[in-house]
């Protein structure tokens, strides 16, 4: 089975380790995986701040990146949503349509991948230590992957796996939420913070670049002790 790695913007900036996990993981369960060097932002950005126009730029070069690709899988639910979303911004061109329709029907998560398609509930990897995991927004809500976290999660060695409180809550980040409404965002992020305090875990976990980095950020500043992981490390190690 071919894979194409959608690497991300963040984890390609801030946290390449977790595109590694990722190749590994895949290649672990016998998947032979390519990079599209001509990948680039997914366009989420833009679109969400009402740049319609120069997003769906973004989005036709992501499609090209991809259209030779048998499948895609990215480690963060948000942005693989944003690739479900380019057959609806691209309804009124009909070509780039349906090239958005076979972009999005052939992408997935890295945990609904590994759940989903390669039927996979225990990737073998043991870690030892107390963590609880962040349902992020995008990744629940609207990609819909609920299930396949936690089981891959449950099946991890060692790992003892607590409840986040509120866990639905969202953490605050929201992309350009966070910067344009920095105020409400903050107490967002701070009752999070809170919550993973309760839990008294040695590990957050989740499965979005960007909440993890709001979140850790906030428990930085807030001086407590928990180490913030995406799924992918969790899942990576033996």
């Amino acid at each position: 089975m071919k894979v194409s790695l959608f690497i991300t913007c963040l984890c390609d900036t801030f946290t390449p380790d977790v595109g590694k996990d990722t190749v590994e993981l895949l290649e672990r369960f016998g998947c032979e995986v390519n990079f599209p060097a001509g990948q680039t932002c997914c366009g989420q950005p833009a679109y969400n701040s009402g740049y319609k126009s120069e997003s769906i730029k973004a989005m036709k070069q992501m499609i090209k990146a991809f259209e030779s690709s048998e499948y895609v899988v990215g480690p963060s639910g948000s942005c693989v949503q944003m690739l479900k979303e380019y057959p609806k911004v691209l309804a009124e061109e009909p070509e780039w349509r349906d090239r958005a329709r076979n972009l999005s029907d052939k992408t997935f998560e890295l945990t609904q991948f590994l759940v989903d398609v390669l039927k996979v509930k225990d990737v073998g990897s043991t870690f030892t230590g107390t963590a609880t995991y962040h349902p992020s927004c995008h990744m629940t809500r609207l990609l819909g992957v609920k299930d396949a976290p936690r089981i891959l999660l449950e099946n991890v060695k060692g790992l003892n796996l607590i409840d986040l409180p509120m866990k639905e809550d969202c953490c605050g980040f929201g992309g350009t939420f966070a910067v344009k409404n920095s105020q409400i965002s903050g107490q967002m992020v701070q009752e999070k913070a809170e919550h993973i305090e309760e839990t008294q875990a040695d590990y957050f976990i989740g499965g979005d670049m960007g909440c993890l980095m709001n979140m850790g950020g906030r428990l930085r500043r807030n001086g407590q002790e928990v180490k913030f992981l995406h799924i992918a490390q969790i899942l990576n190690t033996r």
